[in-house]
Parts: structure tokens; C-alpha cells; sequence
């Protein structure tokens, strides 16, 4: 079983890279991702600085390989990565990260829709934000 945890922000040559990586895959067709960033929301006056994530490790990864396990007997697809930061991330940076491949389009398409709902609804993973003015509060998934 992968963790999925980078401790930080996810770093952009971590994401070129993996692109890069499946270049010599010659069954792939179609490639979707997905980048989740920190957004500097206003809330109350004032705007969030950066969200520190934390979660149950081990229960976390377990579910995440369970919704993989899942996207795959659904969907035909070549390969799938999910990275997750851990720790502070500043707004702007991204801090989720998932990378679907298949033969064609619409099986990574829609795959990519599962997992990204899937991770959020199911996964024991938080999010503190934390405020400029020095306030915090924990985020909630739309």
C-alpha cells in the first residue's frame, strides 16, 4: 500500500516529472489531472493565509488504496497517482494531486471525477485554515 503524503506544498517538477515519466507508456491515449490549490478565501474580514493539513495516516491510506482499487475494476485505465500534502501550504500552492491515465479520454475523465470526490467524501484528512489575522478555522469540503 502507497502513502500518498508529501509533507508540504506538492511541488510543480513532482507533477512535470510524472507527466514526463508516462511518455514512454505507448497504450496511454488521454491523460486527466487534477491540481487542488490552497485558495486565499475572505472569510470574516480576513483572508486565509495557508491550511495546515493533518490526518489519520494509516486509516487515510488505507482508504485511498480501497477508492484506487475501486477506480480501477470501474474504469479501464493505464495508471493512476494521488499525492496529498501534509503541514502547512501557503495559499496558491497546491496541496492535491491526482494523475489518471487510459487508453481514451472518456474512461480517465470520468475516473478522475470518481477518485477526486471519492478522496474528499471518504478520507480522513483536515484541514485547519489558517487566517492573516492570525485566526484559524477548520475547512470543510463543498
Amino acid at each position: 500500500m502507497k502513502d500518498v503524503f508529501v509533507q508540504g506544498p506538492i511541488d510543480p517538477e513532482k507533477i512535470a516529472g510524472s507527466i514526463a515519466a508516462h511518455q514512454k507508456k505507448k497504450d496511454i491515449g488521454a491523460h486527466h489531472l487534477f491540481l487542488g490549490q490552497v485558495r486565499a478565501d475572505e472569510m470574516q474580514g480576513s483572508r486565509v493565509r495557508a491550511i495546515e493539513y493533518s490526518a489519520q495516516k494509516e486509516i487515510a491510506n488505507r482508504v485511498i488504496h480501497e477508492i484506487r482499487e475501486e477506480a480501477f475494476a470501474r474504469f479501464e485505465l493505464s495508471c493512476l497517482h494521488i499525492y496529498h500534502s501534509l503541514g502547512k501550504v501557503e495559499a496558491g500552492a497546491i496541496c492535491f494531486f491526482v494523475f489518471v491515465s487510459s487508453a481514451h479520454r472518456l474512461q480517465s475523465r470520468e475516473a478522475l471525477a470518481f477518485l477526486v470526490d471519492a478522496v474528499k467524501a471518504r478520507a480522513p484528512i483536515f484541514g485547519k485554515e489558517i487566517m492573516e489575522d492570525g485566526s484559524h478555522q477548520w475547512k470543510r469540503n463543498r
